[in-house]
C-alpha cells in the first residue's frame, strides 16, 4: 500500500499546496493510498528525518520526499498506469510550470492568507508557524495579510498568461489534464482549505479552470473541508 505523510491542520484540514499535488497524481494513476496526518511538527521524525517537509511517499519500505521526485517516482514504478507528463515534453514543462507557480501563485497567495493558515493550523503548530513566518517575512503575520482586498487584484493580473492559454484548450495537459494543472491547481487548494478569503472573481476563466480540476476523478479535490475559492 502507498503511503502518503500529509499535513494536517484543524478539522482535518489537508493545507499542503504540494501533497495536493501527489495526492492528485496518485488519483490520475488510480492508485489506492492512504494518508498519514501529520502535523508540521512531527515531520522531522517520519522516516527517520528523510525531509523536513511532505509530501512525504512510503512504498514497499522506500521513502521518497519532495513532490516532483514523487511525481516521477509514481511515473517510473507505474508506467501501465495513464501517464502524469504524456511523454518528455510534459515532463519538461514540470520544471517551468513548478518555477511560475512558486514565484507567482505562491508568494502572492502567501502574503493574502498567512494569518489564516496560522488559524488553521493544529495548536501544537501555531508557536512553529507563527515565529518561522515572522522570521521569514520580517514582520507579524496580521501585518503581512493587511489590505489585501486590494492586493488580490495583482494576483489575479498576473494569472493572464494562464487565461490566455485556457482560451484555447481546458487544461495545460491540453485536452487533458497532466501533473503541470495538479501543479495549479496544489496552489489553489491551499488558499480554498484555509481560507475564506475570495481569491478568484466569479467570471474568471481560471475560476471555470479549478472547477474542472476540482471535478476530476470523481470530484477527488472537493472531498474535506474546504472554503469557496
Amino acid at each position: 500500500m502507498l503511503k502518503l505523510y500529509d499535513l494536517e491542520g484543524v478539522d482535518d484540514r489537508r493545507f499542503s499546496p504540494t501533497c495536493w499535488r501527489v495526492k492528485m497524481a496518485l488519483a490520475h494513476k488510480g492508485l489506492a493510498f492512504e494518508t498519514v496526518p501529520t502535523p508540521f511538527t512531527r515531520i522531522a521524525s517520519v522516516g527517520g528525518g528523510v525531509s523536513k517537509t511532505v509530501p512525504i511517499l512510503e512504498h514497499e519500505g522506500r521513502f521518497v520526499a519532495d513532490s516532483t521526485a514523487i511525481a516521477d517516482y509514481l511515473e517510473a514504478t507505474f508506467p501501465d498506469r495513464p501517464s502524469l507528463f504524456g511523454g518528455a515534453g510534459g515532463r519538461a514543462l514540470v520544471e517551468f510550470v513548478d518555477a511560475w507557480v512558486l514565484a507567482t501563485l505562491h508568494q502572492q497567495l502567501v502574503s493574502l492568507v498567512v494569518k489564516d493558515i496560522h488559524d488553521h493550523v493544529l495548536p501544537e503548530d501555531r508557536d512553529y508557524f507563527e515565529t518561522s513566518r515572522t522570521q521569514r517575512f520580517g514582520r507579524p503575520l496580521a501585518d503581512i495579510q493587511a489590505g489585501r482586498e486590494e492586493r488580490v487584484e495583482t494576483l489575479r493580473g498576473s494569472l493572464l498568461p494562464l487565461r490566455v492559454t485556457l482560451k484555447r484548450q481546458p487544461y495545460l495537459g491540453g485536452e487533458r489534464p497532466l501533473y503541470p494543472d495538479y501543479m495549479v491547481l496544489g496552489a489553489f487548494q491551499w488558499a480554498r482549505t484555509i481560507s475564506p478569503f475570495k481569491i478568484l472573481a466569479d467570471d474568471d476563466p481560471v475560476r471555470a479552470y479549478v472547477d474542472r480540476l476540482l471535478d476530476l476523478h470523481d470530484g477527488f479535490a472537493r472531498q474535506g473541508n474546504a472554503y469557496l475559492l
